[in-house]
């Protein structure tokens, strides 16, 4: 969905870096031109990232998602093509580092201010790692408030999964 809709020269978010490949896709996606802004709390995560995207594509923020509107010029809030969220916990690393529900949910209320008209937020949730069932209900309960005029919301889900499978909200910012 993400790929069809980006454009070159567009700035994107990375709200969850992890080990890059989320970041590695966005730039693809936005080059020539464009920009990612990509977040993670975890050293490692910078780490692993820089290895995968090029430098002259990327600011790389080791800090979480919640700080996000203070990371992002000034200049380019309500500019932003597309947010991506990827919660959980870094692969590959302890699974007792984890996204939280009090800070996911700071950042995805302002990761809607960021976004420009027709942009769109994503957000993959786990339900199958520790907190994860928390979080996606608090992402169920926020996104049903959201005003129909100004956003369209979608949930997507396997429905034949056993056991907790992951989840994707797409919310388009109307305009």
């Amino acid at each position: 969905m993400l790929k069809d809709r980006l454009r070159p020269g567009d700035t994107v978010v990375d709200a969850t870096m992890g080990n890059g490949h989320d970041t590695l896709f966005l730039t693809r996606c936005v080059s020539p031109g464009g920009h990612v802004i990509a977040f993670d709390v975890q050293a490692a995560a910078l780490i692993e990232t820089q290895k995968r995207v090029p430098a002259e594509m990327t600011t790389l923020v080791h800090s979480g998602h919640e700080t996000m509107r203070a990371h992002v010029p000034m200049e380019l809030h309500g500019k932003i093509s597309a947010i991506m969220f990827n919660l959980g916990y870094l692969p590959g690393s302890d699974k007792t580092l984890i996204t939280r529900t009090e800070t996911t949910m700071i950042a995805v209320k302002e990761a809607l201010e960021l976004l420009k008209p027709g942009g769109l937020l994503t957000i993959a949730v786990y339900p199958g790692h520790e907190g994860g069932v928390e979080e996606g209900r608090s992402i169920a309960e926020w996104a049903v408030t959201l005003e129909p005029r100004r956003f369209e919301v979608q949930h997507l889900r396997p429905i034949n999964r056993a056991a907790a499978p992951p989840e994707l909200w797409l919310v388009w910012k109307r305009g």
